[in-house]
């Protein structure tokens, strides 16, 4: 199983919940949901975004804003549709896990 895939599903998320976002507003609300368990820095963020964009699942687009232009990210119906197959791939993905680390406890 892919660890890489539950990233794109935490991006994914975060993305639906908080609309087009620059990246370092999406690092921040990822913080901010986690309650601090995701603070990831922008080397991995960064290139699971590109590679979601690549894939459809995001669009960016530049943006100026107060002066600064940046690249907002947003969500693309593909990638909306996805979130739900995501979702159950971290569902098995969590059930192995907790196989094993109960059942070895």
């Amino acid at each position: 199983m892919d660890l890489r895939g539950h990233l794109d599903l935490l991006l994914l998320v975060t993305l639906q919940r908080a609309g087009p976002v620059h990246g370092y507003a999406l690092i921040a609300a990822l913080r901010e949901g986690s309650e601090g368990a995701f603070d990831l820095p922008e080397g991995t963020v960064y290139p699971a975004l590109h590679r979601l964009e690549r894939d459809g699942l995001v669009h960016s687009e530049w943006s100026q804003e107060a002066g600064r232009r940046r690249r907002v990210y947003r969500l693309t119906d593909a990638g909306g549709a996805a979130i739900p197959v995501k979702r159950q791939e971290w569902s098995v993905f969590q059930q192995g896990v907790r196989a094993v680390v109960e059942g070895w406890a």
